[in-house]
């Protein structure tokens, strides 16, 4: 690491940066404590800030229906950031965008990464790079909702918040689960009993807590890998994995 650059944060995706290109950002980057359910974007707003999640901290981008219900069209963690990725100027957010669990977060100004990119093609091929994989993700559970069954759905989510938080427990309630599904609360909480049952998890006032993550695996559709393949064809070492 170059002179003059500290350690970088628990950031996958700036820790991809070369550090001169970090250098760009570094001073404008903000840390943060954000809590379990606050919001970031509603949809309209227009987005001025880039958040980094660090660690364990995940964010969730929420469709909201007619019904009132929402449901998760993708999850990012300490692999991605959210808000302006690759536009510039006005940018409306189109969903909700909120903090599914709390933690430490950077945030840096969108006309700031937008300075940083006119500055260094490296630094704006990455953040190009991983818009791209953000569209696959999104792609990629368009699909899954579409064909894959509640349990497999279910398994495959608590096994990627597993891998971006580095944690056995899963703090996520019955409710908050049928939400994230788009699905009743006592269908996600038959799947779950079923899961508990079977000795793949057990579940505790707001958390899930995992037993076998290798039968939770196989219970789960593929979609979890197909996205890690393909973070790992573009951005490798990018896509966080169990510490």
């Amino acid at each position: 690491m170059s002179a003059g650059v500290r350690e970088r944060p628990n950031s996958n995706l700036l820790s991809a940066l070369r550090d001169p290109d970090f250098t760009l950002i570094e001073p404008y980057l903000v840390k943060e404590t954000r809590i379990t359910g606050d919001l970031l974007y509603r949809p309209g707003d227009n987005i001025a800030q880039v958040y980094f999640p660090l660690g364990p901290s995940l964010v969730s981008y929420l469709v909201t229906n007619f019904d009132g219900r929402d449901v998760e069209t993708v999850m990012v963690g300490r692999e991605g950031a959210v808000g302006g990725i690759v536009s510039s100027g006005y940018l409306p957010a189109y969903c909700r965008i909120t903090v599914k669990f709390g933690g430490p977060f950077l945030r840096a100004t969108v006309s700031c990464i937008q300075a940083a990119k006119d500055q260094s093609a490296s630094f704006r091929r990455l953040f190009a790079r991983y818009a791209d994989c953000l569209m696959a993700q999104m792609f990629q559970s368009s699909a899954c909702n579409a064909i894959h069954s509640i349990e497999q759905r279910t398994a495959k989510w608590i096994v990627a918040s597993m891998d971006r938080t580095g944690e056995d427990v899963v703090p996520l309630t019955h409710e908050e689960l049928a939400s994230l599904l788009g699905v009743g609360r006592s269908y996600a909480s038959r799947v779950l009993q079923k899961f508990k049952a079977d000795g793949v998890l057990n579940t505790s006032r707001g958390a899930l807590i995992v037993k076998d993550r290798d039968e939770l695996v196989a219970r789960a559709c593929h979609c979890h890998s197909s996205v890690r393949a393909h973070f790992d064809t573009v951005l490798q070492g990018v896509y966080p994995d169990r510490e």
